[in-house]
């Protein structure tokens, strides 16, 4: 039987994708933030050392680059849904400015402290959580464009980003702060009790969070699953086969060209070695791409994992901060139970007891995750829409 377009149970599944989605990629997240906290001690860097990091290490790394691009693109999205209820259109800019504030304070307050155990930490990381607060601060604003120019708006940042990274000012201007905060990654303050580093660089993230609320459009009640589908695939596999030729020839996108390797395995790794900060327009083209037909996919499927995803991506700031606090409990017991074997705190040996460990506490987190979702659900208080 044909549902028809209208149907409850077709808008459910309309909009739940989008939480499966974000679930899956925060789960992909727990992997290498575990990864971080037991296997720091085999740390990579940015871009990875293709001809010489294990495999393992490799993959597991780049399986979470496609968490962040796609946690920015699913806050358009999600905002231009906000912005376009059943009841009639109404502006998303309060909510996306108090969010976005919201977002920067937890990153400065509760999850630096996640990271380090220090307050006030020795150096203070400006990192993903600071980077979405501002981008939707930046959407508040941008989100009354026309959709078309919104969308041309997001492709000019994010592919002419790399026109600008010739860029330099003398430390201490007003330049040098300015190109810091959105497109050259370093020390706001280097010197000092408290050092700051921007980790993520604010520019090109405005031109992800752009796209996502452009797409907006593909989630309308009007629109056809079918047609919806069709439209994810081919944007998705446009970015990839856009990916393979610039990628391919060396063309433009990325700062470190791909070299052959002694094996065939060095050589993929090379030509998938890009750049994350700031994202760089292939890092991009392959995260989104990925993303867009993983949107696609998911849409057609219903099962146990993908229904635990939509619980988890239905409280996504509730499992960042607790992921990142019990992965700090965890750090500290092992350190504590175990001894430090790896300077000051204790790490595993290999990669796939990273793996293992992620597995074991995604039941963990799973549960409070459940509560909270419901809650969510049918709580009244307005601080609840903010997690």
């Amino acid at each position: 039987m044909t549902v028809p377009l209208t149907s409850s149970s077709t808008l459910r599944t309309r909009i739940a994708v989008i939480d499966v989605l974000r679930g899956l990629v925060m789960l992909i997240m727990l992997f290498d933030h575990v990864r971080e906290t037991v296997f720091l001690h085999h740390q990579v860097s940015d871009p990875m050392d293709a001809a010489g990091v294990d495999p393992a290490l490799f993959f597991t790394r780049l399986a979470a680059h496609v968490c962040a691009p796609m946690f920015v693109f699913l806050t358009g999205l999600s905002a231009w849904l906000y912005a376009h209820p059943a009841a009639g259109p109404r502006s998303a800019s309060g909510f996306l400015f108090k969010r976005g504030l919201l977002l920067v304070v937890l990153e400065l307050l509760f999850v630096n402290f996640a990271w380090s155990g220090a307050f006030p930490p020795a150096v203070l990381y400006l990192q993903v959580i600071w980077v979405i607060g501002l981008a939707m601060m930046a959407l508040a604003v941008l989100h009354q464009l026309p959709l078309k120019v919104l969308a041309l708006l997001g492709v000019a940042i994010i592919a002419g980003q790399h026109l600008l990274t010739g860029l330099r000012a003398e430390e201490g201007s007003l330049a040098y702060y300015l190109l810091t905060v959105l497109l050259q990654r370093g020390y706001l303050v280097a010197d000092g009790a408290m050092q700051i580093k921007v980790s993520y660089p604010l520019l090109p993230w405005i031109g992800v969070i752009v796209l996502g609320y452009a797409a907006g459009p593909l989630y309308a009640r009007s629109r056809s699953p079918e047609r919806r589908r069709r439209l994810l695939l081919a944007l998705g596999a446009g970015s990839l086969l856009l990916l393979a030729v610039l990628r391919g020839f060396n063309i433009y996108g990325e700062a470190l060209p791909w070299v052959a390797g002694d094996t065939a395995l060095r050589t993929a790794m090379s030509v998938l070695n890009f750049t994350k900060y700031p994202p760089s327009l292939d890092f991009l083209l392959f995260t989104l791409g990925l993303g867009l037909l993983g949107l696609a996919w998911l849409e057609s499927v219903d099962n146990w994992f993908t229904r635990a995803c939509a619980t988890f991506g239905g409280a996504p700031m509730f499992y960042y901060l607790l992921h990142l606090y019990l992965l700090l409990a965890i750090g500290l017991a092992l350190t504590t139970g175990l001894g430090a074997n790896h300077g000051a705190r204790y790490g595993v040996e290999h990669v796939w007891q990273v793996w293992l460990i992620a597995l074991a506490l995604m039941p963990v987190l799973y549960f409070p995750c459940r509560a909270f979702a419901s809650y969510k659900r049918t709580s009244t208080q307005a601080w609840v829409r903010y997690f």
